[in-house]
């Protein structure tokens, strides 16, 4: 495959002129997209609802639409998912993203049409691809293969037609047939459920491979970078992979991982972070090195950004392209090419510069912590502590959790410190029941724990009385509407409440 790698870097430079249009005319393209989806969808049933025939500009479009959450579009969804059609996209939806919500579910369903698959997803890879040439022309990456190591894959149906998985699996199924000679491993194993077996069928079978690319979440990839060493007895995977070149992420922040790649791997290779949701490819890394990522205008999604102060109001401003700010926290509002309507992600976004427009995700709506891929959210945490108080008979005052990074002293996890107002008779048994409520809420921190792969069960701290309420003082913000941060994605909290229970100053 090395003579293939001057002709597609060529041809990745032809490609590029279409990406510097996009990165020159954002705001039209915009319209543009806006204009053929209302177009497209404008018989359907939500489209007949909401007057697209009728609809001429981006001030009528909000007008006609309001903005929604997942609960607001499940009935539309399970309609779909039960096998009916031009409910809220045009063409047939065989395909669903299964995705772990901020709602009372524990999975969200988002529909994956064609040309979601062709337009934004793939059309994105290929961006990614481009962008990616562009800088560094004289690349081998496609002289070798990409080792995807995405989530759980399982395949299931809702009827004959009709199918779900993540959104990895989603692609995989349904990637073109020249995707499959550049990818590892085998999709027998990438289909893989069970994560020992399959942590172990990666290993053994792209040892061997000239992998070239890495693209998967920090917590997975390093545990199968370890796992290798382990059966190599290599010290870097380096000396198992020669030409690896590129590392692909996102989802998660890579702040905590990246030196410990850098150790891992033993050598300087290309990092490139991309934001890509079961909702759509959003946006890529195009300058290496550089803060943001390129947001992509003309990936059959149209886009607003609500300033998050605006959440919850009965009526919450957005803003266009033309409109937003540099330095200023907004969630992004999308209607896509799958059907969904000025839906709320339930991202945070701040734009790095305006020209062209590049972004950087700062985080979530609600709180949360997501720094495994976990994406615990504080409805899940306050259900888990009222069951565990339910199981032992504890009474919680006042809780707050937060990560403990991967190190070479072991894997990851979640560190509570709780405040009992009645504390249970053995902790060890809260914090199991704690864990195994959580396991029931959440899938993917279901996934993260499962035999203690990349989770390790919670580290649990019996906080003294009134420790919170003195950490609040010490901040100015006792009493009021203050209250403690339920979950954090950094341990900024955590450890300064830590520091204040060993006696010192927070």
């Amino acid at each position: 495959m090395r003579i293939l790698s001057p002709a597609i870097s060529r041809l990745a430079r032809m490609r590029m002129w279409r990406i510097e249009s996009m990165m020159m005319n954002p705001v039209a393209a915009q319209r543009e997209v806006l204009q053929d989806l209302v177009t497209s969808a404008q018989y359907t049933e939500f489209g007949r609802r909401h007057r697209f025939s009728e609809l001429f500009s981006v001030k009528a479009f909000k007008q006609a639409v309001p903005i929604q959450e997942y609960d607001d579009i499940r009935p539309w969804v399970e309609r779909v998912m039960q096998g009916e059609q031009q409910v809220l996209w045009n063409t047939p939806i065989h395909w669903f993203a299964k995705s772990s919500g901020t709602t009372s579910d524990r999975s969200k369903f988002i529909p994956v049409s064609d040309e979601s698959l062709e337009e934004n997803h793939f059309k994105a890879a290929k961006d990614v691809l481009t962008l990616y040439y562009h800088f560094n022309p004289e690349s081998d990456l496609l002289t070798g293969k990409g080792l995807i190591i995405g989530g759980s894959h399982t395949i299931h149906q809702f009827n004959e037609e009709t199918h779900y998985g993540d959104l990895s699996a989603v692609l995989l199924q349904n990637t073109p047939f020249y995707g499959q000679w550049i990818r590892t491993p085998d999709l027998s194993i990438a289909l893989m459920d069970e994560w020992e077996s399959k942590i172990e069928q990666l290993a053994l079978s792209t040892i061997q491979e000239n992998v070239t690319s890495i693209s998967g979440v920090p917590t997975w990839t390093l545990v199968l970078f370890r796992r290798i060493l382990e059966i190599t007895g290599k010290s870097c995977m380096k000396e198992v992979w020669p030409n690896l070149e590129l590392y692909m992420h996102g989802g998660v922040s890579f702040v905590p991982y990246r030196e410990q790649f850098a150790r891992i791997i033993g050598a300087d290779i290309h990092y490139l972070e991309m934001y890509n949701a079961s909702e759509g490819f959003f946006a890529a890394q195009d300058r290496p090195g550089e803060d943001g990522m390129l947001l992509f205008t003309d990936h059959g999604i149209f886009m607003e950004f609500m300033p998050v102060e605006e959440y919850g109001k009965p009526e919450p401003r957005t803003v266009g392209l033309d409109k937003v700010e540099i330095g200023r926290n907004y969630a992004p509002v999308i209607s896509t090419n799958g059907g969904l309507w000025r839906y709320l992600v339930g991202d945070t976004i701040r734009f790095t510069t305006l020209n062209p427009f590049r972004i950087r995700v700062s985080g979530r709506l609600r709180h949360f912590i997501n720094a495994f891929g976990e994406e615990l959210i504080i409805d899940n945490a306050d259900r888990a502590v009222a069951t565990a108080c339910a199981q032992t008979g504890a009474v919680v005052s006042d809780y707050t959790a937060a990560p403990i990074y991967f190190s070479e002293q072991g894997n990851g996890g979640h560190e509570w410190i709780v405040e009992f107002e009645v504390a249970p008779p053995d902790h060890a048994a809260f914090a199991g029941a704690l864990d195994t409520a959580l396991k029931e809420l959440n899938s993917d921190y279901e996934a993260k724990r499962h035999r203690d792969i990349a989770l390790r069960p919670p580290l649990l701290h019996a906080a003294p009385a009134g420790l919170f309420g003195r950490w609040l003082k010490s901040k100015g913000k006792l009493g009021g509407q203050h209250k403690v941060p339920r979950l954090s994605n950094d341990r900024k909290y955590v450890d300064e409440l830590l520091e204040l229970m060993q006696g010192g100053t927070s």
